[in-house]
């Protein structure tokens, strides 16, 4: 290529940024946008942060196949199985999850867990500020994954 095409493409690229620097800045609101997501903005398909989905009757969705623990790639997900009684029912099937981990620190968010549940118990979230100088913090539990009952009752 020629000095002068040189020259006649570093001045068209140079007239393109030129040109964007007299633009207005467009920024999203966040954190002090208003709603509970601050004025974030998600794509429909955005993987955030796991949840554990409730039933209609309130019990756990989650039965404790483990399927998802195997597909993970990353084995992140750490999964306990425990007996349903009659006097104590968590979720509708024989078993349920007395411990469900999954640990950020490995999670790739690739979804194939989401994919794998056979009754849609675990899903992506919305969450996004995982952000933490603990990595300890970034264990989750299921206590801070499962849906709280006062919000599938608002749902419905």
């Amino acid at each position: 290529m020629s000095i002068v095409g040189n020259i006649r493409g570093i001045a068209k690229g140079m007239s393109i940024t030129f040109g964007e620097i007299l633009q207005p800045t467009v920024v999203e609101n966040y954190p002090d946008g208003p709603g509970p997501q601050r004025g974030a903005v998600f794509e429909p398909r955005y993987r955030g942060a796991h949840v554990l989905q409730r039933d209609e009757n309130g019990l756990e969705k989650c039965v404790a196949c483990f399927l998802c623990a195997a597909a993970c790639p990353s084995n992140c997900i750490y999964i306990e199985a425990a007996e349903n009684t009659e006097e104590q029912r968590i979720s509708s099937a024989e078993r349920y999850a007395k411990v469900y981990n999954i640990d950020y620190n490995r999670c790739i968010f690739c979804g194939y867990c989401v994919e794998a549940c056979p009754t849609d118990a675990i899903t992506h979230g919305h969450g996004f500020e995982l952000a933490t100088l603990n990595a300890t913090n970034l264990v989750m539990r299921k206590e801070d994954m499962l849906v709280q009952i006062e919000t599938l009752t608002a749902t419905k």
